[in-house]
């Protein structure tokens, strides 16, 4: 008959047990968590470069522009602030991509859209948004063509009274059954272009982002 050993009846081996055991499982969590945050950030990115390809046609710039990005804080908040995204060609900027949202019918309506230097739209796309299915979805563009309107207008084209749903005396269609979507959309688009020329001095004249560092050899 084997003895237990003497050690494994005292309080402190149990205790040191359940620790040694507790610490590894802690390390196997955070290291899975850092995999796991790293996979997310990385399909984000990718995500997030397929709609900037989309608002900012490729063939424009030449610079990566996940990497040329210039932060504006929102009335001075440093805790509120967009993301411009640089569209550089020869290191000159031709375009800039960021984001700009409004209050849909179910919730807040999360768009990306394309400028060029001169205010003029190059594209806008949905990033996320919780609208009706088979009425407000239509914002999609591959549920239909009404977000492509937007392409090649500026702030003062249309007018003022043009950057409404036609409800409302503008120029865009609302859907059937559902205008308070469009008619977010519109205002998120024309917020997008006035903060725009409010920053545009500065946009133009981003400066080129740092080198990446290379390791010594």
């Amino acid at each position: 008959m084997a003895l237990t050993p003497s050690y494994r009846s005292r309080l402190g081996y149990h205790s040191g047990l359940l620790g040694g055991i507790a610490f590894l499982a802690s390390m196997a969590l955070t290291i899975s968590n850092i995999e796991t945050h790293q996979a997310i950030e990385m399909a984000m990115a990718a995500d997030k470069k397929v709609f900037l390809e989309q608002v900012v046609p490729s063939n424009l710039y030449d610079n990566e522009l996940l990497q040329d990005t210039l932060t504006i804080s929102l009335d001075g908040n440093e805790k509120e602030a967009i993301t411009m995204y640089i569209a550089r060609k020869e290191q000159q900027i031709v375009a800039v991509a960021y984001e700009t949202s409004s209050e849909g019918y179910a919730g807040k309506i999360n768009l990306i859209m394309g400028v060029n230097r001169q205010g003029e739209i190059l594209g806008v796309r949905v990033l996320s948004h919780a609208e009706t299915p088979g009425l407000g979805d239509k914002i999609e563009v591959a549920k239909a063509d009404w977000i492509l309107k937007f392409n090649g207008l500026s702030l003062n084209n249309p007018n003022e009274t043009g950057w409404h749903v036609k409800k409302d005396g503008g120029q865009f269609d609302q859907f059937t059954g559902a205008t308070i979507t469009p008619r977010a959309v519109v205002k998120a688009v024309k917020q997008g272009l006035d903060f725009f020329a409010v920053h545009q001095a500065d946009i133009v004249k981003a400066p080129l982002p740092p080198e990446p560092e290379t390791k010594a050899q």
